[in-house]
């Protein structure tokens, strides 16, 4: 490699991006040309940071840089043979008049330059956010607000990573060949640079508030909707509330991952709920009407005589709203037997009395072939 840009920032070459800014942060604020004035030496390496940084900083530059060893509008220079690279690299397209592959392309097969679309910045990054809330809620939905840390346009510099003193400058991204080159194995590609245009010049001088990203964190305040019926791992969206792109690029989105807290009773599978509620000897044997707990307040439900503990009864529509609020699903509530008290006499005798006249041993079949 001509310059290892990773040696001029300081990081390993497994370095991630916030490693890579950190470094570039410090760096550009140890060398820059406001607090070294005329020094000539911090003047310099202060635009080899920035070259490195508009290098690494970039995906697809980086990318570029860490396969080839170099990014821009040459490979590396010759060998000590002279031999030059092989195939397309290197190969000049001005004798067709035109300065890249494409452009070559389409003037000989009669397509238009003028036409291509122009370069667009890479939208900004999504965030993602996990978020508990109550049982009821997750089945009734929500209105709330909660608080990101998210990536916002610079309020010094407007998001342009630079101000408007101080004339023009270098362009950071292309280094004033106004041109964006991209490799694809033997063949190179190139367009006007996303950053300036194509002018090679870039207004003023490094914004100090944001340290030339034009990006700052800033803790935000954001409304929510939490749809009805909802579940553990369900995921909401919220556009445009991810971080915001560069140089004005759109925003990415909000993923908020729901986490549903479990509630005391109520247990639901998919679009159904369940409840066990007790029911005494009596109502079970006689038959009776008990008042059960919904999502929607209270229901009574009808217990035949002669109920067994463990069935099961249908409340049709008492469940989770499917998905628009359209329909619902059921509830179903398990009934368990709750013997009286045994240390009342009373009671006692009562059951020595039920049992002389409760009929066979329902155990007496057990066992037998």
């Amino acid at each position: 490699m001509s310059k290892d840009y990773y040696q001029t920032l300081g990081v390993p070459r497994t370095a991630p991006i916030a490693e890579i800014k950190k470094a570039y942060r410090r760096l550009a604020r140890k060398c820059h040309p406001d607090l070294n004035p005329n020094d000539k030496a911090a003047e310099a390496r202060f635009k080899e940071i920035q070259e490195a940084y508009s290098v690494l900083s970039d995906p697809k530059k980086k990318a570029q840089y860490d396969q080839f060893g170099f990014v821009g509008d040459r490979p590396p220079a010759p060998d000590a043979s002279g031999e030059a690279g092989s195939g397309f690299e290197g190969f000049d397209f001005s004798d067709y008049g035109t300065s890249s592959f494409r452009d070559f392309f389409e003037n000989v097969f009669g397509g238009r330059a003028s036409a291509r679309a122009p370069v667009r910045p890479e939208r900004g990054e999504d965030l993602h956010y996990a978020m508990n809330v109550r049982f009821e809620d997750a089945i009734h939905g929500l209105k709330t607000r909660i608080q990101v840390m998210r990536q916002v346009p610079c309020d010094v510099c407007q998001g342009t990573g630079s101000l408007s003193k101080g004339g023009s400058r270098t362009c950071p991204t292309c280094g004033g060949s106004g041109r964006s080159f991209l490799q694809r194995g033997f063949m190179k590609f190139s367009s006007p640079c996303p950053t300036c245009g194509g002018s090679g010049k870039a207004k003023g001088e490094s914004c100090r508030a944001c340290g030339g990203d034009g990006l700052v964190a800033r803790r935000e305040s954001i409304a929510v909707r939490i749809p009805m019926g909802v579940d553990n791992g369900s995921k909401v969206r919220v556009p445009g509330k991810g971080n915001a792109g560069p140089k004005g690029a759109p925003p990415g989105d909000l993923f908020i991952t729901i986490e549903v807290t479990p509630h005391p009773f109520f247990r639901r599978e998919g679009q159904n709920i369940y409840i066990r509620i007790p029911v005494t000897v009596p109502e079970a044997t006689l038959g009776a009407k008990v008042e059960v707990p919904t999502l929607d307040g209270k229901a009574t439900i009808r217990i035949p005589p002669g109920t067994k503990s463990g069935q099961k009864f249908r409340l049709r529509g008492q469940g989770v709203p499917v998905a628009g609020g359209k329909a619902c699903g059921d509830m179903f509530v398990e009934v368990y037997l709750v013997p009286p008290p045994f240390n009342d006499q009373r009671v006692r005798e009562l059951m020595k009395e039920l049992e002389r006249v409760s009929g066979p041993n329902p155990r007496e079949n057990l066992g037998t072939t």
